[in-house]
This record gives C-alpha cells, sequence and structure tokens, in this order.
C-alpha cells in the first residue's frame, strides 16, 4: 500500500492536488479552532461587516497557510509536512493567548469585536509575523 502511495506522490500534480486537499482540511479544522477560543462569531461579524474580525480573521488565514508552506517545502513526507504545521499552529494558538495576556489595558477579543481597527490590524501583523518565524524553525 505505501509503495503504491509513493507511486501516485511521485507524480507532481497528484502531489500538489495531495498536498492542497491535505492543507485546507486542516486549515478549516485550525480555524474551527480558533473561532472556539474567541469570544466572539467570526464569521457573523464579517457578515456584519466587521473590517477588525476580517482582519484578525485573514491574519489566522495568512498565518495556518504560510505554516504550511515552510512545513511542506522543508520536509520530505506529508505526514512530516502535517506534524510541523499542526505544530506550528499550537504556537501561533499560544501566542493568541499571550497577546491577550500581554494587552492587560483592554481585552483583545472584546476590541476586535467593536471594530478596533487598530487591534485587529495588531493582530493580523502578529499572526503574520509569527507564522514567518516558526516558519524559519521548521527549516
Amino acid at each position: 500500500m505505501n509503495e503504491e502511495v509513493d507511486v501516485l506522490l511521485s507524480n507532481p500534480y497528484l502531489s500538489t492536488l495531495a498536498f492542497f486537499a491535505v492543507a485546507v482540511i486542516a486549515l478549516v479544522v485550525f480555524l474551527t479552532i480558533f473561532e472556539m477560543v474567541t469570544k466572539y462569531d467570526d464569521w457573523a461579524e464579517i457578515k456584519k461587516g466587521n473590517l477588525s474580525v476580517a482582519m484578525a480573521t485573514g491574519g489566522k488565514i495568512f498565518g495556518i497557510c504560510n505554516l504550511f508552506r515552510f512545513a511542506i517545502l522543508n520536509n520530505d513526507t506529508m505526514m512530516h509536512s502535517l506534524i510541523w504545521a499542526g505544530y506550528g499552529f499550537l504556537l501561533l494558538l499560544a501566542a493568541y493567548f499571550i497577546f491577550e495576556f500581554l494587552t492587560p489595558y483592554f481585552k483583545i477579543d472584546e476590541e476586535i469585536k467593536k471594530d478596533n481597527r487598530a487591534v485587529g490590524f495588531l493582530s493580523l501583523t502578529l499572526s503574520v509575523s509569527l507564522s514567518y518565524v516558526v516558519g524559519a524553525c521548521v527549516t
């Protein structure tokens, strides 16, 4: 069975399709986990036009996909790529909690829900920036 899978994944088109499918599924799972820890409904707020939530969510999407970029580029197998991307996601999730903890003057989630665009942009920037830091460690 493993030999058959290896033969299929040696085709660059099938390999790309497989990595893409796994990354999209993992993105949905990771975003669902992020949505469970935020104190607002991401998609309802985005539907209402809350730009801060859209920026914060967009930063999370970019960060997760960027982790997959580094994991795919620097690992030989899909399983290793998924493990490293998952580990990177856990680090991004930890960064989310640290960000909330290090801002005692206001609550990040409350400000983003109130459409405080400065906080939303800062959240986006942190997610993207830290994904590059974690990605560099994958190499």
